[in-house]
């Protein structure tokens, strides 16, 4: 069997959608912490939320999860859902939001081509917030393979991108 061809390289994902126990508590995380807008609400059941009026980035709703428990330690599902910075110092504003919101980070990184915030929304969904370095500027092998690493993030210096 032949291997088929790669897939396009604009093929991007486009949303996320998450089951949440309080649609209001899960709004007051991504809107009121990380500054998602509101695209639309259906009442106590479903909201849309978007970047820079895309018509949504993140869906949540409580059709199959009302009131319900994060899934326990130790079964599949998602990982964490990924946010993508523009900048270092977008990243920056992030992680100030965060500390002013008193939420923890599980951790922090530097991986070469990239920066990473590491924590949990309400529902405990794991959330990563990051920004890319510049292709140009990842880490590579003398023979022009990707070398990423995991490095301990300096807090204080991305907070310096705000000063």
């Amino acid at each position: 069997m032949s291997t088929p061809p790669p897939i396009h390289p604009d093929v991007r994902i486009g949303h996320i959608h998450l089951k949440v126990a309080n649609l209001q508590r899960a709004l007051d995380f991504y809107v009121g912490v990380l500054g998602f807008s509101l695209t639309q609400r259906f009442g106590n059941q479903a909201a849309f939320l978007s970047a820079g009026g895309y018509h949504h980035h993140i869906g949540l709703n409580t059709w199959e999860s009302l009131d319900g428990s994060p899934s326990p330690a130790g079964t599949t599902g998602l990982y964490h859902v990924a946010i993508l910075y523009p900048t270092r110092k977008v990243l920056a504003d992030a992680l100030r939001r965060l500390q002013i919101a008193n939420i923890p980070l599980d951790g922090a990184a530097d991986h070469g081509v990239s920066q990473a915030l590491y924590l949990h929304d309400p529902d405990h969904n794991g959330v990563e917030l990051y920004w890319d370095r510049p292709p140009n500027q990842w880490p590579r092998t003398p023979n022009g393979e990707l070398a990423m690493f995991t490095h301990p993030l300096d807090l204080d210096a991305l907070l310096a991108e705000l000063r």
